[in-house]
């Protein structure tokens, strides 16, 4: 697949209403840094890897949609502090 089709763009659309409708914030957070980066970090390499796998197919809209949910991963990581990025705003939404 080499281009966005509307029933995509539908179906990514509907996938993050529902996700933004569900979330609640977590009053009793806890979290061990650690693990929460390097799980982070373990996500982001899989999609990066499924983009590869996508991209080889032909298939380059779920490639990049595989891309973008990897750096998704990343940025969000270093917004929360679970990564240091050298204030790097270039690659990632810090500062």
């Amino acid at each position: 697949m080499k281009e966005v089709t509307n029933s995509k763009l539908d179906r990514y659309f509907d996938l993050t209403a529902r996700a933004l409708k569900k979330i609640k914030i977590n009053k009793d957070f806890k979290i061990n840094h650690k693990e929460a980066a390097e799980d982070f970090l373990d996500m982001a390499r899989r999609y990066f890897s499924d983009a590869g796998y996508f991209r080889d197919k032909g298939d380059f809209v779920n490639s990049l949609a595989a891309l973008s949910y990897a750096h998704a991963w990343l940025d969000a990581g270093a917004r929360i502090g679970l990564f240091d990025v050298d204030h790097d705003s270039e690659l990632f939404t810090v500062d």
